[in-house]
């Protein structure tokens, strides 16, 4: 795990220093306000942590030159572009992140200013935490504590009383199961985290698995980062003089015409890390007094890069000099050397010479149970090769029986991010310490070495999903397409397989995974036909390791819909579940979260989108349904379209706001109930005399329609799916595939005056997409077409002339309409009910599983303005289970809401053999709202009743 686990005796290592605040300042251990009026408490000389005389010696959050060092497993954070926050604190500097630039981690609750991303803590979630060598009885989760940012109102549940402030960065907050607690009372909760409330739909981390693999998390999850390469600069604080300053020397001018300091005791310095620091025109300012010794200056420079390296082992030396010399004066910083216009510089150097011996940090990586050790401390000297370490290191972690040829040492980098290297037999670590130095003290003190087998326990196998290519080939031609990108470089795949022939996607599995990490950026960087491929590296679920009554929630979330509002929901569930179960529509469709899936018996999945986005997750259900262990998984839906009738019909709204808490849906999704949906397929035959016709004008021999259907890969449109075997419908001899079109029917299917109002619209959206983003604008523009409409000419009049049709092979007569709605569920139009509300007639109380479809008809526009306003009811025509139509001549259809012109031929609606268990929100919510953070442990309060501890423990919580 990468949460921070010092021993007991560890001390935060603050630099405390008295202070006298000019504003109202509060104490980041207690939260109460510093009162008085000169010398009310101290501050951290490093990281800004403000506390009271009276807290000093109970402070438990470690200093953030520290933080790094306190962690077993680092975790690289996911970083989204930079943007503003509100009402936050930064995890470095401890300042408030308000109108400044600040980057936030997609997958935890980490947020920092943007020139303090050299100083983060790689402490992310760690979300793939599979042992081989455990079962489901020895693995133990443990709590991911996260200092400060905790919701409003939070409260501890060790000892009920508030633990949130909007004041300063306080209190903590598991990742996991969202329990809060100041920051003492951390070691007297159970050490066992059981995920919350969200238990029942959590994918546990112990039961995913990644092989070791140099990508980073963001490609394997589908992050997409933007970062802009011109940033403002934050402001220097007058309150907290050690923040993080990254000037360049061209602002240094007007940064000094700009500020009222009185500089006649004491100089702003420029402190530069080595020569990478140098390189990259990237410095820290340090403000020192005139009179300080060179003592006092080291260690100012030291503070301001958050080194807690002893200052024998560091010097300082003029970095405008002609010879780069050691700062030996009493009184070094009037001896400075300056340049017109510029601040004096200085470099923070390490003593090579006197230092040919040392210690370095050596971790297990998940050698298995038998290693009970955080890590161990080696003596080493310029003669000491990775042999020598490995064998000692063996020694020291109790493994003596084991060959060292089977263990290797990799390089581990903590300095912005996560950086591995595997160290070759004949290197000396410590003469790459020493080089590392020369470039970044920071970078040396960040370096760690790791212990691990050569063999990955996770075994090679590693799958990839390859999407963006042409749909509907053979699986020769997709090998030999993949032959020409990854075949010629030497990157060829073990096997190829499942292929999703519609969508032109596949995964390929490679078993050596550095064939695969090349192979994925190989492919990520290529084009077939113009257009970049897609390729996501796949995690592994081992299913054994899902408790029993655990059902993990598969989410799909489509980010094009409802404006922004998917953007940030499917941030708020990566932070509230397992990442790895969270699905970016936008990134291969359905098809990667469902072959992750496969092998799961019992989940339940989540759409965050419109009628169409279902629509389109059930359609890779029935595609990808057979080859999987859950073949009917319960759906819910976040309706973020534009009419969401499906979602309405189930009880989840007319329509996501971004009001809701992530959270409550969530808990609906546990408390909601198994519904069946009946299912329709709706074939379209043309007549043969259009068909050929049609073909004389296409070479391909593909109808228009046809068309559209192969290349309709839009995320925000219904699909069509794979023909089923539906002979036994159709006239004998115009069962031909030529001049057939099957489709799956989730809601209902309109011909005529409706259908010719849904394609305008349709239209109009494909013309101008950027537009059609609001839901209340959607509207608008169909009520203006609707007008239009009624002074246009009008192309379905005397519909019922058109069209003849058959309910369960009887001949209905049609009253004088306009449009005819076939209707599986009894909501139309953003919510409207055609059928109308129950009355005494020969017809049955309709529902969406029994089995039969409604058939009702519109007048015109203003009969389908009335319907929408609740006004009227549609023409009530017939009822039943198997409907034919015939189309005398061509007119306007659609099914889901999406429509086409449909040439003259024969329409027969019928009962799919496909399945489909939907989820419905329960019409009250039996769970309660707790006192800390919304509905997160609730029940468990009564857990952490008879806990209680010494409040002076020193153990430290993270």
């Amino acid at each position: 795990m990468a949460h921070l686990q010092p021993p007991p005796t560890s001390p935060p290592a603050h630099c405390f220093v008295k202070r006298t605040f000019h504003k109202p300042v509060y104490c980041h251990h207690c939260t109460d306000l510093l009162w008085g009026i000169i010398g009310q408490g101290y501050t951290c000389e490093v990281c800004n942590f403000v506390v009271h005389d009276k807290c000093m010696k109970t402070v438990v959050s470690p200093c953030s030159s520290v933080a790094p060092t306190l962690i077993k497993t680092p975790v690289a954070h996911c970083w989204s572009e930079p943007l503003h926050l509100r009402r936050r604190h930064c995890n470095v500097c401890r300042k408030k992140l308000d109108d400044t630039w600040a980057i936030k981690c997609e997958v935890c609750e980490y947020n920092v200013h943007v020139e303090c991303e050299d100083f983060t803590v790689p402490n992310c979630k760690d979300c793939a935490t599979f042992v081989p060598e455990k079962n489901l009885s020895q693995v133990v989760q443990q709590h991911h504590w996260r200092e400060g940012n905790l919701p409003a109102n939070s409260k501890c549940v060790v000892d009920k009383k508030t633990c949130w402030t909007g004041e300063c960065l306080a209190g903590l907050r598991c990742e996991w199961c969202g329990y809060t607690v100041h920051a003492m009372c951390a070691d007297k909760v159970p050490a066992d985290c059981t995920f919350g409330l969200l238990e029942p739909i959590m994918l546990p981390p112990t039961a995913v698995s990644i092989p070791r693999t140099e990508v980073p998390m963001e490609a394997i999850i589908g992050v997409q980062t933007r970062r802009k390469d011109t940033l403002s600069p934050r402001s220097i604080s007058e309150e907290f003089p050690s923040g993080d300053y990254k000037v360049r020397e061209s602002d240094e001018l007007s940064r000094d015409r700009t500020k009222d300091r009185d500089e006649k005791d004491e100089e702003v310095v420029k402190v530069f890390d080595g020569n990478s620091s140098l390189r990259r025109r990237m410095f820290r300012l340090v403000t020192v007094s005139r009179a300080a010794s060179v003592t006092e200056f080291l260690t100012a420079a030291m503070r301001a890069f958050h080194v807690p390296q002893e200052n024998t082992k560091t010097y300082l030396t003029d970095a405008y000099s002609a010879e780069e010399t050691e700062l030996t004066d009493p009184l070094p910083v009037s001896k400075l050397t300056r340049r017109d216009g510029k601040r004096p510089a200085v470099f923070l150097r390490y003593r090579e010479k006197d230092n040919d011996e040392g210690c370095i940090r050596v971790y297990p990586s998940r050698l298995g149970g038998e290693v009970v050790m955080d890590h161990t401390v080696l003596p080493v000297t310029s003669s000491t090769c990775v042999t020598d370490i490995i064998a000692h290191s063996l020694h020291k972690f109790g493994i003596t029986n084991d060959n060292p040829d089977d263990y290797r040492l990799v390089e581990v980098m903590l300095d912005k991010g996560v950086s591995e290297r595997v160290m070759e037999c004949n290197e000396r670590p410590w003469d790459l310490l020493k080089a590392v130095a020369r470039d970044s003290i920071r970078q040396m003190e960040m370096t760690r070495f790791y212990l691990q087998l050569v063999k990955d326990p996770h075994g090679p196998s590693i799958a990839l999903f390859v999407g963006s290519l042409p749909p509907n080939l053979s699986q020769r031609q997709y090998e030999n397409i993949l032959a020409d990108i990854v075949g010629k470089a030497g990157y060829k795949y073990s096997s190829i397989g499942p292929i999703y022939y519609e969508y032109g996607s596949m995964v390929i599995t490679y078993e050596d995974s550095d064939l695969a990490v090349r192979a994925f950026y190989t492919l990520r960087e290529s084009c077939y036909d113009d257009k970049n491929l897609l390729v996501m590296l796949l995690p592994n679920i081992q299913p054994q390791m899902i408790p029993e009554g655990v059902q993990p929630l598969l989410v799909f979330v489509n980010v094009k819909s409802g404006g922004c509002q998917g953007l940030e929901l499917i941030t708020s569930f990566r932070k509230l579940l397992n990442p790895y179960q969270v699905f970016d529509l936008d990134n291969g469709g359905p098809l990667p979260g469902l072959y992750v899936f496969r092998q799961v018996k019992h989940y339940k999945i989540l759409v965050c989108g419109g009628d169409g986005t279902i629509g389109w997750v059930l359609q890779c259900l029935d595609n990808v349904g057979q080859d999987s262990e859950c073949q009917h998984p319960a759906c819910a839906i976040v309706p973020l379209g534009t009419g969401n009738d499906l979602a309405r019909v189930l009880r989840w709204g007319p329509g996501y706001n971004g009001g809701e808490d992530p959270i409550n849906l969530l808990k609906d999704v546990i408390d909601a109930e198994d519904i069946r949906l009946d299912r329709w397929t709706v074939v379209f035959h043309q007549d043969e005399k259009v068909e050929e016709k049609q073909m004389q004008t296409n070479s391909t021999g593909m109808s228009r329609r046809g068309m559209y259907i192969a290349h309709g890969q839009d995320s925000n449109r219904r699909r069509c799916i794979s023909k089923e075997q539906v002979h036994h419908s159709i006239h004998a001899g115009s069962t031909s595939e030529d001049n057939t079109q099957i489709f799956v029917m989730n809601n209902y299917f309109g011909i005529g005056i409706e259908a010719e109002l849904c394609l305008d619209f349709h239209n109009a959206r494909e013309e101008n997409p950027n537009k059609f983003n609001s839901r209340l604008h959607n509207k608008g523009v169909y009520v203006k077409m609707g007008l239009r409409k009624m002074v246009s000419r009008k192309l379905c009049k005397d519909l019922h002339k058109e069209i003849r049709l058959e309910v369960d092979g009887r001949a209905v007569d049609l009253p004088p309409v306009e449009g005819v709605i076939i209707l599986n569920i009894l909501s139309w139009g953003s919510g409207a009910n055609p059928w109308g509300p129950e009355k005494d007639d020969q017809f049955n109380k309709p529902n969406h599983w029994d089995g039969h479809l409604e058939v009702v008809g519109v007048t015109g526009i203003v009969h389908l303005g009335q319907i929408q306003s609740g006004l009227r009811s549609a023409i009530r025509i017939a009822q039943g289970g198997h409907i034919r139509i015939k189309l005398n001549s061509e007119l306007p259809v659609q099914v889901d809401g999406e429509p086409w012109n449909q040439a003259p031929g024969e329409v027969v609606v019928l009962k799919s053999a496909l399945k489909a268990t939907m989820l419905k929100k329960t019409s009250k919510s039996k769970l309660r709202r707790r006192n800390t953070e919304p509905s997160m442990v609730a029940n468990e309060q009564t857990k952490l009743e008879p806990i209680r501890g010494d409040p002076a423990s020193t153990s430290h919580p993270l």
